[in-house]
């Protein structure tokens, strides 16, 4: 089977990609690669089978510019991978977000009805008549759904197509998940530490506002310094926040290493595109069994409060900081952990079940 991935962004930022190229067996399948090279830099393909095939769209935009500007890019893009699927015989296609979906839905739905996954990963114009429809198009012609989030089942049809929960795991990360035992470093201070693509000035302003020259704690960012990681880095200086640091750029692996001086994860968003999702950090904080910071009314904060694995506040509140000083420290490490465990166990049992889905479908189609 000729198989197509259309991904959204670089490799090393779609680490859910490797939930379905893991699944296929280069031996029987042949497989090709779409991604877009974003920021212009070399990426590193070597983690992958030598015999799929990658094809770069290589167009620099920020991740945060404005949607107006970003349009231009997404019809070139659009462009690429219609021509990729039009030309390339391919007898299957997953489609790792929702937006390549949507480009290319026209063609995804006269021609591959059937025969590709839709992986749904973040909301974001549902609320659009012609978006929302589109969405529930895509998924009851697919041959499965997979969703990120049990939140984004809303936006789905309620039958007519298995969705499943594919979960952001890292399955890496359970290689490392006593690491922080053997390796964790104390401090006086609470440390919380943000990874990951850094965005929503507004709320991280917040933050800043009720961690800032807290002497009790220190706020660390770790991730790409584009616009708002450059914004809330002279934010934090120009209000004399010396506990706020920003340590630019890493690596998936380099957690491990920041896992083990970090006390609270910050895992707090606030916007409609993120209120559904489910992170990667929420997986690294019951792995790692660290506890997280969220947001009141965002699904991850749902979850982690009823899991006991986190607390949900809102930096809007004038004791924010004592609310966080006081949780941590009476936080019962023993069932904490046993919270981790359990919550963890019930997201492998999921994420399996996708996997062994996948290997029977590639498998079965292949032979």
């Amino acid at each position: 089977m000729r198989i197509l991935v259309l991904g959204f962004s670089k490799m090393k930022y779609m680490p859910y990609a490797s939930f379905y190229i893991d699944r296929i067996d280069c031996n029987i399948n042949e497989v090709e690669v779409l991604y877009w090279n974003r920021d212009r830099k070399e990426e590193n393909l070597n983690r992958y089978d030598s015999r799929i095939r990658f094809h770069e769209f290589s167009d620099y935009m920020q991740d945060s510019a404005p949607y107006a500007r970003k349009l231009f890019h997404f019809y070139r893009y659009r462009s690429q991978a219609l021509k990729l699927l039009k030309t390339g015989g391919f007898d299957f296609v997953i489609v790792l977000h929702t937006l390549p979906g949507i480009l290319v839905s026209d063609y995804l739905l006269k021609n591959f009805a059937g025969r590709y996954i839709f992986d749904y990963r973040d909301s974001s114009f549902e609320h659009i008549s012609f978006f929302g429809k589109r969405v529930m198009q895509l998924s009851l012609a697919s041959k499965l759904t997979f969703v990120s989030s049990d939140a984004f089942r809303r936006f789905l049809p309620s039958s007519g197509v298995p969705v499943i929960t594919s979960h952001n795991i890292l399955e890496d990360s359970l290689n490392h998940r006593d690491d922080r035992i053997h390796a964790f470093k104390a401090s006086p201070k609470i440390r919380i530490a943000f990874w990951g693509f850094i965005r929503h000035a507004d709320h991280n302003k917040k933050i800043i506002d009720r961690l800032g020259k807290d002497s009790r704690f220190e706020l660390h960012y770790y991730g790409r310094k584009q616009a708002v990681a450059k914004q809330l880095e002279t934010y934090a200086k120009t209000n004399g926040a010396d506990n706020v640091f920003f340590h630019g750029e890493y690596n998936p692996e380099d957690r491990y290493r920041f896992a083990c001086c970090t006390d609270i994860i910050h895992n707090s968003y606030w916007d409609n595109n993120t209120r559904f999702a489910m992170g990667n950090k929420y997986y690294d904080s019951v792995i790692f069994r660290i506890p997280q910071l969220t947001m009141p009314g965002t699904y991850m904060g749902e979850r982690c409060t009823a899991k006991g694995t986190g607390i949900a506040l809102n930096p809007d509140s004038s004791d924010y900081a004592d609310s966080i000083w006081e949780w941590f420290k009476s936080l019962d490490r023993i069932q904490f952990e046993k919270n981790c465990d359990a919550d963890l166990d019930a997201i492998l049992l999921e994420y399996n079940a996708g996997k062994d889905m996948l290997n029977n479908l590639f498998n079965a189609q292949a032979k």
